[in-house]
């Protein structure tokens, strides 16, 4: 980009943002008594006919509010733009169809011009370039705006980026690559995706786990009759209503990031990018925030974590920024070359430093497999089951103890511990059990464990008096109630 190009477009942004910190309204509801009067019908008549869903009758007075009194309520603009994409979708004349696509378009702008309270700048260039894309991605110049728009959006917005937006933008970077054989567009999008949608989970996981914690606490305070039960129920419905936006804002940013890594695959040979970043590298050893999201990209390929690049990344970003997920890659480089005390060092440190408790889930899982590599199955197990605490959806933990109860059975050979050996194998079924239903994606596998386990025979059940079905306890370090089979 030439300094001239870059100074006309840091030039707009401020533009845009100085107009949008000014009041664009002198006044809200309009210059005279009349007007205000007559807003206000029209703001009670777009709301009545929005909330009974005729649109066509709702878009009069949202002509009238938009043109005259804008301030007046945001709502015009949230609901008008649900309302518009109705009113295209029906549309069969192609000239209004064509006018209220324009209408929706500026609206995502207007929105933030006359309610920057409520809809960012960032937000509104954002869904303009979104909608831009939708209708009008046939035209070059409009969709080469667009482009312009989704950066601008998303380097204003960062990680409070609609999955949506993430999702176009990424869907035309791919178009703009293909049309002009530059996979800089599409690795640049890559980048900002891999950095910002992580932090978007991120701060999300944050609130919940927060808000988890804050369901403990009414229910303590109930308890101990520091609050009513009106005051409690108000409390909990907020809260329920809070968790409920959380894992939505989660499990929605979790499918987009699964559409862009599957749409990012033909790009993502290991090869191709250890060209292009080698020399990036070279020229950004000190710009942590472009380490940051070479270490995004680098990180999704083996060829690429197994580089030197890769690990001179990790190091630098440790030394100037210690962070989890740089010490958890660490940890894991670590382990991968079985050097297993350094590795331990790195996993405590990435769940210091780690924010929430679905993160910490990995690196204790990673300790728990290298005590357990180490026959420490005690202490392997404790770690299995806090990594499973951290994740209640994670089953690895759960097969890595199952594993280990099959592998017990000679220390419980001839009776040792006063347990017959086969027991372990009950245990250990009991844990892929678990496993699989905590995380069903893992049935097979599971499946595939359960059916090896050696069967106990009819004659040792018999010689222990022992019936299918009856409660046993596996002593030793297992200590464990299971069920007869």
């Amino acid at each position: 980009m030439t300094m001239k190009k870059t100074l006309l477009t840091l030039v707009a942004v401020i533009v845009a943002l100085t107009a949008t910190a000014q009041n664009p309204c002198p006044f809200k509801y309009g210059a005279t008594e009349e007007d205000s009067l007559k807003c206000a019908e029209q703001v009670t008549l777009f709301r009545t006919f929005y909330n009974q869903k005729q649109y066509e009758e709702a878009y009069v007075p949202f002509q009238y509010i938009v043109n005259t009194c804008p301030c007046a309520w945001s709502g015009t603009f949230n609901y008008g733009k649900t309302m518009l994409e109705k009113m295209v979708k029906a549309e069969k004349d192609s000239v209004r169809k064509e006018h209220l696509i324009d209408t929706l378009i500026w609206a995502q702008t207007a929105y933030s011009t006359y309610h920057p309270q409520y809809y960012s700048y960032g937000k509104g260039l954002g869904w303009k370039a979104y909608y831009t894309i939708k209708y009008r991605a046939s035209n070059k110049e409009l969709r080469d705006q667009a482009f312009e728009d989704f950066v601008t959006s998303v380097e204003l917005e960062k990680e409070n980026t609609q999955p949506a937006v993430w999702e176009a933008y990424f869907q035309l970077a791919v178009h703009k690559t293909k049309e002009t054989k530059d996979t800089t567009y599409v690795i640049d999008a890559y980048e900002r995706a891999t950095e910002y949608i992580d932090d978007a989970i991120i701060s999300n996981q944050e609130a919940f786990e927060k808000a988890l914690a804050d369901f403990d606490t009414l229910d303590s305070q109930l308890a101990n009759n520091q609050i009513g039960k009106m005051q409690y129920d108000k409390a909990v419905e907020k809260l329920v209503k809070d968790t409920t936006t959380r894992v939505n804002a989660i499990n929605a940013y979790k499918k987009v990031t699964a559409k862009l890594e599957n749409g990012f695959g033909p790009y993502a040979n290991g090869s191709i990018l250890l060209g292009i970043y080698e020399k990036k590298f070279e020229e950004n050893k000190d710009d942590l925030k472009a380490l940051k999201k070479m270490l995004g990209i680098l990180s999704k390929d083996s060829l690429c974590r197994a580089s030197q690049m890769y690990s001179d990344i990790l190091y630098i970003l440790h030394q100037a920024e210690p962070s989890g997920k740089v010490a958890f890659f660490l940890g894991v480089q670590e382990f991968q070359k079985k050097k297993y005390d350094n590795a331990i060092n790195f996993f405590n440190e990435a769940i210091r430093l780690y924010t929430t408790n679905e993160e910490k889930a990995q690196p204790y899982y990673f300790i728990a497999t290298i005590e357990s590599v180490r026959g420490s199955f005690s202490a392997a197990r404790t770690h299995a089951l806090e990594a499973a605490r951290c994740n209640p959806k994670f089953g690895r933990p759960y097969i890595l103890i199952g594993d280990m109860y099959r592998n017990s059975y000679n220390q419980f050979t001839n009776g040792g511990e006063g347990v017959i050996a086969s027991a372990v194998y009950w245990a250990a079924a009991d844990k892929y059990n678990r496993a699989q239903a905590v995380d069903p994606s893992l049935a097979n596998e599971c499946a595939r464990k359960r059916a090896g386990l050696p069967a106990v025979s009819g004659k040792t059940l018999v010689e222990n008096n022992l019936q299918p079905g009856q409660s046993y306890h596996v002593g030793g370090w297992i200590n464990e109630n299971t069920t007869v089979r």
